[in-house]
């Protein structure tokens, strides 16, 4: 490990508050997370004086829903970590309905707004709800980092799978947004495991099948779930592709001219329906995109994951957090990070994820 690198523990409660930072700069209140071209957001962030200037703090730089979720499912994993997985999934329901009554200003979904309100936590089964051929959007992708901060080991992927699949199900229950959720959790993990970054998408295939495995096992709208679940998989398939990174051993290809215009022409093409990164596949796919285009530089991973013309802050909240896992805040500028709304929560979210993931390890060395 560097010696400039702060221990892991750090870097969980670092990768959190960057998680907070990386929704808010693609946010921007709103403005930036609806405007659709990438250099219009970086000729007004030049305008604010750039990125090293910008004090990331109410109210000029709110967090959007995407950290209020993420908040509610790492404190919701934390509450339940002593319970059974039934209970864990009543926990989260709960959290998800209680974080709508924090949404003043921070552009909710409609599906996470409306499942929300389906969820009955007081019931046995009041984590489901029903299978929605309109569930495919990134709400479920978003606020998943944190599941693979919980269960970060090899051994402990078949619980990765299980929550993230439930926990994105429960607003986004169709293959397209909750395997989003899937793969959030498993790129964060793959981070923790300090896995090669060009590995990760060969590792979501080889995943994916054992997602499936846990949807028939499990018996809930298996037949829906199997109809639709072929896009996720073509999409990545694709992707990884056209950045030759199929077998997970090459390095990533990058085009020569890759500039902001080119790279919202990136955004768009992988896209559902023409907004990048507003869908369980590609907020994901765009975040890990930027993180292998930024090479450890964190103003490379700004412009790349929160300033396009996508859906900015959904890949920015998901970049931001591998980002912090793997380098830690030490080359972010303080002012963008300092003051981050919910700050405090999220750093001891991310201390008492890792003392979950790591129990008993010494702090002071791990």
């Amino acid at each position: 490990m560097s010696a400039h690198l702060p221990t892991l523990r750090n870097r969980y409660a670092q990768a959190m508050i960057l998680s907070g930072v990386g929704d808010a700069l693609g946010y921007k209140n709103g403005s930036w997370e609806f405007c659709h071209s990438g250099e219009s957001i970086y000729k007004e962030m030049k305008d604010l004086g750039g990125l090293d200037t910008i004090q990331v703090k109410v109210p000029n730089w709110l967090v959007s829903d995407d950290t209020v979720m993420h908040l509610a499912t790492g404190e919701a994993l934390i509450e339940s970590s002593n319970q059974d997985q039934k209970k864990l999934f009543l926990t989260l329901a709960k959290a998800y309905k209680e974080s709508m009554h924090d949404m003043i200003g921070r552009a909710p979904g409609m599906t996470c707004m409306n499942c929300t309100h389906q969820l009955k936590p007081l019931r046995p089964d009041g984590y489901r709800i029903p299978f929605n051929a309109k569930g495919g959007g990134c709400g479920a992708a978003m606020r998943a980092m944190c599941i693979g901060l919980r269960y970060p080991r090899p051994e402990q992927l078949n619980d990765l799978i299980t929550v993230s699949v439930e926990a994105g199900r429960m607003t986004h229950h169709h293959p397209t947004g909750f395997l989003g959720s899937l793969a959030a959790a498993l790129f964060t993990a793959y981070a923790v495991q300090e896995k090669p970054a060009k590995s990760w998408g060969r590792g979501l295939l080889d995943t994916l099948p054992l997602a499936l495995k846990y949807i028939e096992s499990d018996g809930y709208c298996v037949k829906e779930n199997k109809d639709a679940w072929a896009y996720f998989t073509t999409q990545w398939e694709k992707y990884l592709e056209s950045r030759s990174l199929k077998d997970g051993t090459a390095e990533p290809v990058f085009p020569d001219k890759y500039g902001f215009k080119e790279r919202d022409a990136f955004v768009k093409s992988v896209s559902y329906s023409g907004w990048g990164g507003s869908s369980g596949h590609d907020a994901p796919m765009i975040a890990y995109d930027a993180y292998l285009g930024a090479a450890g530089n964190w103003k490379e991973l700004c412009y790349r994951s929160m300033f396009h013309a996508g859906d900015s802050d959904s890949t920015g909240v998901i970049a931001a957090c591998w980002f912090g896992v793997t380098h830690g805040i030490n080359s972010v500028p303080e002012k963008n990070h300092a003051h981050v709304e919910y700050r405090d929560r999220l750093e001891n979210v991310g201390l008492k994820l890792y003392d979950l993931a790591f129990p008993g390890e010494d702090k002071a060395e791990s």
